[in-house]
């Protein structure tokens, strides 16, 4: 099936003959639904805490930020913001040259309270000969949209978001980058006052993010008493998967090559595995509010990292003491009650395993990463949501699951999805390392069943691509995990360009 040139391919990919047919494979047959036990919700898997709960969980987390740990933040920041842009993309090709949509008639009617308003104006003065006034006034709008998107303007149609000016200040403007400096600074700094924020970046914008960062650093770090350790790293080609063709085969380019394609965010499962660190905070580049705005992330962003070394510190106790075999059917009982309540992890039989069986059940389940993550109340949002899933292993534990891994063709199921009260808005902190200090090896926890097919096309052919199991869902699958209810006020995301228009976007 392949030849000689594929597996010279294969090699400088980093991939096997194996690994590709197993991709092919998983395209071919898909991947199962998952099997559902309920929607969690508030008392059934999400946790809610009062004031008096918060304020303990803050002072437990700052201190830990205190005592000699390494905290870091990880924003995954890859990848183009054209989606951001569609329908400024969708104005330009349209055979009229006014706005007609509703969109196009807000991103007009509130151009001046955009971030970027100076630079287009400037930019478009340069191109044009005249400023965005001008243009509008005139009916030019296109020449106002091409400088925002196109290179000879602020090219914003190519940059990721982590690049793009989102906030206004006094006299600046703030891109959603030194927004999670200023936010890392706020909540993950650590005893010796140094921030960690890896990003996880493209290879062709991770120079303008080393420049963005350089120049910015100084003036950070002056602001907020701390010194800043950024880093990077970009998606790795071993990650990448690749694209069949209709009939199940690998689809080929022009050339003969085999197409592979970026696998999704479930890849940067990789990078988080190559950082050295206790704790690690993950949130979207694109879900960050102004300073005025901040206090709610802060608190509670706080809080979820006060539970984590909490949950944290328990299970290793109980760790070390199955490690010590001088456990009592009272203690283990006490194990039990923790990996079924606070852990949701539930399994039928368990009555029926003797002292020691339950005890290396008990080590197992508790022994591996964990991760506390946000949820807000459900309002509509497109994505993934908490769930109870059933396990290879007969067990129920807790998830975040995309609807393409639910069937939604069962009516329970779907009534499940479509009733569920609360929504994942990516706000997890990590604990990476096990109750000795060592490092979890991460892809060993991935559930390789799980993932995504998507239908793309490449020069006219279609194509079915493979995405892996995503970051914080298969590619997390087998961590312990608790939910815990954050409010709507901590998701802010800005998924199109007029998002920037909302309140939460704009200055006080």
């Amino acid at each position: 099936m392949f030849d000689q040139k594929d597996l010279e391919q294969f090699k400088k990919k980093g991939t096997t003959p194996q690994k590709v047919e197993a991709q092919l494979e998983l395209i071919r047959n898909g991947f199962p639904f998952l099997e559902l036990d309920a929607a969690a919700s508030i008392g059934n898997g999400i946790a809610a805490f009062d004031e008096t709960q918060c304020r303990d969980y803050i002072k437990t987390w700052d201190s830990y930020c205190a005592s000699r740990h390494t905290i870091t933040k990880f924003v995954p920041a890859s990848g183009a913001a054209s989606r951001m842009f569609k329908d400024l993309f969708a104005f330009l090709d349209a055979n009229y040259s006014e706005p007609q949509t509703a969109f196009e008639k807000s991103f007009f009617d509130g151009i001046e309270k955009f971030a970027f308003y100076n630079d287009l104006n400037s930019a478009c003065t340069a191109n044009e000969g005249m400023g965005i006034k001008e243009l509008i006034s005139g009916g030019n709008y296109k020449a106002v949209v091409a400088n925002l998107l196109g290179s000879k303007g602020l090219n914003y149609g190519a940059l990721p978001k982590g690049l793009l000016k989102f906030h206004s200040y006094n006299d600046t403007a703030r891109t959603p980058f030194q927004e999670h400096m200023a936010e890392g600074a706020l909540y993950a700094s650590g005893a010796d006052g140094v921030v960690n924020i890896h990003f996880t970046v493209s290879p062709e914008h991770c120079p303008l993010f080393k420049d963005l960062a350089q120049s910015c650093s100084k003036s950070f770090s002056k602001r907020y008493g701390t010194t800043y350790n950024i880093s990077f790293s970009e998606q790795k080609p071993s990650t990448d998967t690749v694209a069949a063709a209709a009939d199940g085969t690998a689809f080929r380019n022009d050339d003969g090559s085999i197409l592979f394609r970026p696998g999704g965010h479930g890849a940067l499962i990789e990078n988080l595995n190559d950082i050295d660190t206790d704790i690690v905070f993950i949130k979207n580049i694109d879900n960050v509010v102004p300073d005025h705005l901040k206090a709610d992330t802060i608190t509670y962003k706080k809080l979820l990292a006060g539970v984590l070394v909490q949950v944290q510190s328990k299970v290793f106790e109980y760790l070390n003491i199955l490690d010590s075999d001088k456990y009592t059917s009272d203690k283990l009982k006490t194990i039990s009650d923790f990996v079924a309540g606070t852990l949701c992890c539930r399994r039928k039989d368990i009555d029926k395993l003797d002292q020691k069986q339950l005890a290396d059940w008990l080590h197992k389940k508790l022994n591996r990463p964990i991760r506390v993550c946000g949820m807000v109340k459900n309002v509509g949002e497109p994505g993934g949501g908490p769930f109870l899933a059933y396990n290879s292993d007969g067990t129920v534990s807790l998830q975040i699951l995309e609807s393409s891994q639910i069937d939604l063709n069962d009516p329970r199921k779907k009534a499940m999805f479509t009733q569920g009260t609360h929504f994942n808005p990516v706000d997890l902190v990590c604990a990476v390392r096990d109750y000795k200090g060592n490092k979890f090896n991460l892809p060993d926890y991935v559930d390789k069943s799980t993932g995504f097919i998507s239908s793309k096309s490449k020069n006219g052919r279609e194509l079915k691509a493979l995405e892996l199991p995503g970051l914080w869902n298969g590619a997390m699958s087998d961590w312990n995990t608790l939910f815990v209810e954050v409010p709507l006020t901590t998701f802010n995301p800005v998924k199109t360009v007029n998002d920037l228009l909302r309140p939460q976007h704009q200055p006080a």
